[in-house]
């Protein structure tokens, strides 16, 4: 059974475990999150100049667009402002700095009537993130920029929270994926994606569906093994969201998390994540506890060459 906490009263402790068990948080916008999305509204805006971002779309052709994108969302994920407020929604929401760790934020956009549903704003096909080589123990925590509605929302799909579901991600590798998949290119896929992306491999129901409709600066909790899509956007307006995956050290190393149905992807991200004290990485030996040995070719940590550090896009 699935559950829905709204603004639940737990401690981060309890919160983890109920999501492990499969259970959905939903909390109201708090000061933390709503700097951050008036933050990450500063960029896009600047990015869009006259335009109103989410409408921009109907005013510009898919290139214009994408390459836009192709600068906006590194700078986001780069800007040392963004791991400040990533410190400051822990620090609200209980968490344990000093043992919570997090991957760089990443800024998502969903745009309306396919006109662009690849590359730099991919449309994502119902997934598990353990299909892309994310630990059991990882929580996903996902917040709308600009107010959403159901029509283009994020989906949740109960149904196969206990069911298997067969896949493709035997053919992923996180470490080859960083050396082969990643980059500046990706805003140049305009009308299709040839990057092997884990999805299902038999029939897939869609229904029953969860669609968590919260305003913008709302948090939405889940587990890195519940499986979720992208609405097909007909609202007419473009979706921006933030989101970033956690993982607390205590769950690392007592290897606790949610069940593992299906999911045989290789490699690691373990060595992504920061810790929000002093964004120091999870120790070697506790990496190790994960990793399959898959590593002998590509890159442990995806590094961006413009950039020139170690990034998670």
């Amino acid at each position: 059974m699935n559950t829905i906490y709204y603004e639940a009263p737990f401690s981060d402790d309890v919160r983890r475990q109920r999501l492990f068990e499969g259970q959905l948080f939903v909390y109201a916008p708090r000061p933390s999150t709503i700097a951050f999305c008036d933050f990450a509204r500063t960029l896009i805006q600047e990015a869009f100049g006259t335009l109103y971002p989410p409408t921009a779309q109907h005013h510009l052709p898919v290139e214009q667009y994408a390459a836009i994108l192709g600068k906006l969302k590194p700078r986001f994920i780069h800007h040392p402002e963004s791991k400040e407020h990533i410190r400051k929604i822990f620090a609200e929401m209980g968490c344990d700095l000093t043992k919570s760790y997090f991957d760089v934020p990443k800024m998502r956009s969903s745009t309306s009537d396919n006109y662009l549903t690849t590359g730099i704003a991919y449309a994502w096909h119902p997934h598990r993130d353990t299909w892309y080589s994310a630990p059991d123990c990882q929580i996903n925590w996902w917040i709308p920029i600009y107010d959403i509605e159901s029509d283009n929302a994020m989906a949740f799909h109960p149904r196969y929270w206990n069911r298997p579901v067969r896949n493709t991600s035997s053919g992923y590798n996180y470490y080859q994926w960083n050396q082969r998949h990643r980059g500046e290119h990706v805003a140049q896929y305009l009308t299709e994606d040839p990057r092997p992306l884990p999805r299902p491999s038999e029939p897939f129901d869609r229904e029953p569906e969860i669609r968590l409709i919260c305003p913008a600066g709302g948090i939405i909790l889940f587990a890195a093994a519940q499986m979720h899509s992208s609405v097909p956007n007909t609202s007419g307006r473009t979706r921006f969201s933030i989101d970033f995956r956690t993982v607390h050290l205590d769950d690392v190393v007592a290897k606790r998390g949610a069940p593992n149905l299906d999911n045989e992807s290789t490699g690691t991200v373990m060595r992504d994540y920061l810790r929000a004290s002093d964004c120091s990485r999870l120790p070697d030996e506790i990496v190790a506890l994960y990793d399959d040995g898959s590593g002998s070719s590509g890159e442990l940590i995806y590094r961006d060459r413009e950039q020139g550090q170690a990034s998670t896009q």
